[in-house]
């Protein structure tokens, strides 16, 4: 694959931003020799690119991995030779690190014997985005790199995205677009907050019935929703970390609902994730009608955080 740089900077910063992919990641790539300037092999990151160079990549596809037996199972939503979409349960981490000892969704994926995608590292064996630990829901898996870099730069565009539900612990007055950024909580390194200077991050919420929302991310941040919730005087339910320590709730209920992108093949899709039990059991009569479909709910407030339309 080609890259045209477009302005002066490090390679490896470059194909960072580019493709989304951790630094470190990178270096390992380029060492390998897997990257090019202007045709010519390099083996160092630290190269400067110059506006007009082209740089080339390849990333070798990850063999399937040795299977690893995990305690739990996973809803398949969607499935073809290029992707899947899964529905996790909440509770699962999606990928590995080293403070994570239990198994996680690419432990899953490994068990099951797929041969994904290793553009993100094969930590994050075939993960196109994450959600977290606690949040369960709608979650793209790339079989192949190619897909995996068509679908990465969907996330960069915009033309990908998802729907999450939510139930608060005060019901939301009316449709809000909190544009406010976000870095490490500098008082609790466990925490994300509101801080001066920190990343860029946009939610959209929208009041759907009595504590039920909805939210629209227009940006990726650790904890955006709940980060940008505690900034409105929210919180949502079973989330002990930006609400009440002490609930009888069994866990932070926050569901992504539906998932929308292009396929490779030019056909847009989109995903719906049905809820689990733990969350269908609080929603006291609320029916499917009124939690599918979630985009008629933002529609007619596209202008308020100033966005395209998907």
């Amino acid at each position: 694959m080609k890259l045209a740089a477009n302005k002066s900077e490090r390679l490896d910063k470059f194909l960072s931003g580019m493709l989304d992919i951790a630094r470190n990641q990178i270096e390992q790539l380029i060492k390998k020799g897997f990257v090019k300037i202007n045709g010519k092999t390099v083996k160092k990151g630290g190269v400067k690119l110059k506006p007009g160079d082209i740089v080339e990549y390849e990333i070798p596809e990850s063999e399937k991995s040795e299977k690893k037996e995990v305690n739990f199972d996973i809803p398949v939503l969607y499935e073809d030779e290029d992707l899947l979409v899964i529905n996790k349960p909440t509770g699962i981490v999606v990928h590995p690190a080293p403070s994570v000892k239990e198994p996680t969704v690419v432990d899953w994926l490994k068990s099951k014997g797929y041969s994904l995608s290793n553009l993100a590292g094969e930590e994050r064996f075939g993960i196109v985005h994450r959600i977290d630990k606690d949040t369960s829901g709608a979650l793209l898996i790339a079989k192949n790199n190619k897909t995996h870099a068509f679908l990465s730069d969907q996330l960069k565009d915009k033309s990908m995205g998802r729907y999450y539900i939510f139930l608060l612990n005060h019901p939301l007055k009316e449709v809000v677009c909190v544009n406010k950024p976000i870095a490490r909580n500098p008082k609790n390194r466990l925490k994300m907050a509101v801080v001066p200077g920190g990343r860029n991050a946009k939610t959209l919420f929208v009041p759907i019935e009595e504590n039920l929302a909805a939210a629209k991310l227009f940006t990726g941040r650790t904890h955006q929703i709940r980060v940008h919730l505690n900034s409105i005087g929210r919180y949502i339910l079973g989330d002990t970390t930006y609400g009440k320590k002490t609930q009888n709730i069994p866990r932070t209920m926050l569901h992504a609902k539906e998932l929308y992108f292009i396929h490779p093949n030019g056909k847009k899709l989109s995903i719906i994730a049905p809820l689990f039990d733990d969350f269908k059991s609080l929603l006291k009569g609320i029916n499917d009608e009124k939690i599918n479909n979630l985009s008629r709910y933002f529609d007619n407030h596209n202008g308020l955080c100033q966005f395209e339309s998907k």
